[in-house]
């Protein structure tokens, strides 16, 4: 479990093909930080955020994309309101082959109040945040979502490490999924991750053996994976510091 420090960058960001970046940010920002992201943002990602009921939903919207657009900026040498998005089958986000597609490939999670990006070099990756919110039904979702084998060894650890297991298999299967770009054409039960919170982070039966991951611990009461091609990746943590925010 890779828990920080998470620092802002002091100066040029460098992208090594061997390194997977990981960017934490606060999605509860000011108005003017609120607006200053909100004019970064393309036609279609302004009108998804006016999709949005709730208020607090639409703002955490419009800062999740607008913090990715300043982090894929630093990298791109470009404007953040300059390159374009495609997107895939399942909806997983990439930049266009004319903004460095074919070279920079990303991914972004948010839940609660943060959100996390993997930034990566030619290889693909997936990441995955979740909040430890109290009173979830997690046994529930694991006998309905998890494989046989992973619902045995929930249920065979210490119920005090229960909980946090059942969110260490969550985010690693969904971070996975989500480096594979497949969605739901992958079942959650179809392959096996470990999940006991004294053990590292691994994927198990029936996943591919080219892809590697990592747990993470953002915050307290948070869980979070990454996962990458390949094995040869290593990770470097930074927090976004915006207009007002000071360093964590």
């Amino acid at each position: 479990m890779i828990s920080g420090p998470w620092n802002p960058p002091l100066g040029t960001v460098i992208l090594p093909a061997n390194e997977v970046h990981i960017w934490r940010a606060a999605l509860d920002v000011d108005g003017a930080e609120l607006k200053a992201l909100a004019a970064v943002l393309s036609t279609d990602e302004q009108a998804r955020a006016s999709r949005f009921h709730f208020e607090k939903h639409r703002q955490h919207f419009v800062a999740a994309r607008g913090v990715l657009r300043n982090v894929l900026a630093r990298y791109l040498n470009q404007a953040p309101g300059q390159f374009e998005f495609c997107y895939g089958p399942s909806g997983k986000p990439a930049l266009t082959g004319d903004w460095g597609g074919e070279r920079i490939r990303f991914n972004l999670s948010h839940s609660g109040n943060l959100a996390l990006y993997a930034m990566a070099c030619n290889r693909e990756v997936g990441i995955d945040l979740e909040n430890i919110r109290p009173g979830i039904a997690w046994a529930e979702l694991a006998n309905r979502f998890f494989s046989p084998g992973e619902v045995l060894s929930l249920a065979a650890l210490p119920q005090q490490l229960q909980i946090e297991a059942f969110f260490n298999c969550w985010t690693r299967k969904e971070a996975y999924i989500k480096a594979l770009g497949q969605g739901l054409q992958v079942p959650l039960d179809s392959f096996e991750v470990s999940l006991d919170p004294r053990e590292p982070a691994a994927l198990l039966r029936g996943t591919d053996g080219r892809w590697s991951i990592r747990a993470l611990q953002p915050a307290s009461d948070y869980a979070a994976a990454v996962a990458a091609d390949g094995h040869d990746w290593s990770l470097r943590l930074w927090h976004w510091q915006g207009a007002g925010q000071g360093a964590e």
